[in-house]
């Protein structure tokens, strides 16, 4: 497992884990970020990375994407 800020641009992931206290899982849930969605890397810059997810594009930044495992 990877943070997300380290996935290929252009390269479909799975999350398999999402990590923080209860409100941040629960705001990433609600952004679309689940154990098992597909999520796509579409940019990344300075770690802050923007996403396919949910057929939404999301931008996370690097504190939040760090949290997000692949």
């Amino acid at each position: 497992m990877i943070p997300l800020t380290m996935a290929d641009i252009g390269s479909e992931n799975i999350v398999k884990k999402i990590g923080g206290n209860e409100d941040v899982k629960r705001h990433l849930e609600n952004l679309g970020f689940t154990v098992g969605e597909t999520v796509t890397v579409v940019n990344a810059l300075a770690g802050s990375v923007i996403v396919n997810v949910k057929e939404s594009r999301v931008a996370i930044g690097k504190d939040m994407a760090m949290k997000i495992l692949v």
